[in-house]
């Protein structure tokens, strides 16, 4: 038997939606936005939507199976890195 979501179009949340889905406050999905750290996204005229199979793809990044389990990747927390270059000149 075929999947019936198979022929059905992807699914996109909005911000709120997509901060409920992964467990996260909305202001936490925008840093991490902000960021880089977080999942794609796509903006769409002024709006910002997240694709259900992104945010679970993100969230598998973080997936361990031990607190030692080096997993596959590593979700970021929502903060700055490493420092953004400010019209090619360094900020001081």
């Amino acid at each position: 038997m075929s999947d019936p979501k198979a022929d059905s179009p992807p699914r996109y949340l909005r911000t709120s939606e997509a901060a409920r889905f992964l467990s996260l406050s909305g202001r936490t999905l925008e840093k991490h936005r902000t960021y880089g750290t977080g999942p794609e996204y796509h903006k769409i005229g002024g709006r910002v939507v997240y694709s259900v199979a992104d945010l679970m793809a993100w969230a598998k990044r973080g997936k361990k199976k031990s607190t030692s389990d080096p997993g596959v990747g590593t979700v970021l927390p929502a903060k700055r890195h490493t420092p953004i270059p400010y019209a090619g000149k360094e900020r001081r």
